[in-house]
């Protein structure tokens, strides 16, 4: 079976064209760059850099410590630490591609960056309902695992999968494995599955990755994660829903490094019955609230996300953002459950 094509012969003429013509190449993602984020980012920095193209990887700001480990996430750019010298990147550009997000809101500070650039504009997602204005030519595929699937389906469109390489392929791997939770959802589809053998081919040792992702935390991880599973986690609607919620002062306890919350939001989803579960981070950086939804079958978190929380995304995998105190967010996420109570 072959794997299917994702771009029409109009957008891979076009794709083509874009980077032959190109000198100066910018990749970018959303601000707190998750795994998917960064991995179709250097995957596809990986391929353009063997066609001789100078690429630079800029991301709004720093990601989680455990992904500090991958190939050529040195050279990565943040624009919170170097604003100046990435707009300047930026403005250089004659082609720039945007990476797992679809609108520019998701740059938050970042997007005054791109105010006024000649660059041609390239979108590359999985989200849905993409801002249609947003690039010059837009590939949007809500129903791919990740965007990592869908930038290596299109480098292996543009005849460049010989020219991927281990570290490349291992960067987009961890972007699929990541964005499924090691292929526990949203991962069902049987090209999913090609594409993995076809990354095994370059060699890399998935094994390795997923140590290197899952079990690279220390020690006060752990604790903070027993602590927040059993004092600060509580139970709805017959064990059908549930809250987190963490604050500051708690992350500072326990030595809280980015990255220490992921993957904490699924937990509860080990209870039987459980339908959705809602986070509730008090942001380090300023005052709100970081929320995050996680369900299973067909329960909408995005859903309730947009209706409830200032988000969306995904049906079982969402996320928003709601004004400080801790105290009212609880609030809003108990009316949230009660609203979608007929669902649980």
């Amino acid at each position: 079976m072959q794997i299917p094509a994702l771009l029409s012969s109009a957008q891979l003429l076009t794709l083509m064209r874009f980077i032959q013509e190109a000198r100066h190449i910018v990749l970018c993602a959303h601000r707190f760059p998750d795994g998917d984020a960064l991995g179709s980012s250097l995957g596809l920095a990986d391929y353009l850099r063997s066609l001789k193209k100078d690429v630079q990887v800029v991301m709004p700001n720093n990601y989680a410590d455990f992904l500090r480990w991958m190939p050529g996430i040195k050279s990565v750019l943040l624009y919170e630490e170097r604003p100046v010298e990435a707009a300047e990147l930026i403005h250089k550009a004659d082609l720039v591609f945007m990476l797992d997000f679809s609108e520019m809101s998701r740059l938050q500070d970042m997007a005054t960056a791109f105010e006024g650039i000649k660059a041609k504009r390239v979108m590359l997602d999985h989200h849905l309902n993409p801002d249609p204005n947003m690039a010059d030519l837009m590939v949007s595929v809500p129903e791919a695992c990740s965007t990592s699937e869908i930038v290596f389906r299109v480098i292996s469109e543009l005849g460049g999968y010989d020219a991927l390489s281990r570290s490349g392929a291992a960067c987009l791997y961890t972007g699929m494995m990541t964005d499924t939770g090691g292929f526990t959802y949203a991962s069902t589809r049987p090209e999913i599955y090609q594409i993995i053998c076809e990354l095994l081919r370059k060699g890399i040792d998935k094994d390795r990755i997923y140590r290197h992702v899952f079990h690279n935390y220390s020690p006060h991880r752990l604790q903070f994660v027993g602590y927040v599973l059993s004092q600060k986690t509580q139970f709805y609607e017959h064990n059908r829903a549930a809250i987190m919620t963490i604050t500051r002062e708690e992350m500072k306890r326990y030595k809280y490094l980015r990255g220490d919350a992921e993957g904490l939001v699924n937990m509860p989803l080990q209870v039987k019955g459980l339908r959705v579960v809602i986070s509730l981070r008090e942001d380090t950086e300023k005052e709100a609230v970081r929320v995050s939804l996680r369900s299973v079958d067909d329960f909408p978190c995005n859903e309730m996300a947009a209706q409830f929380f200032n988000g969306g995304g995904h049906r079982n995998a969402s996320g928003g953002e709601l004004p400080f105190p801790l105290s009212e967010a609880m609030l809003t996420a108990e009316r949230a459950i009660k609203a979608y109570a007929d669902l649980l």
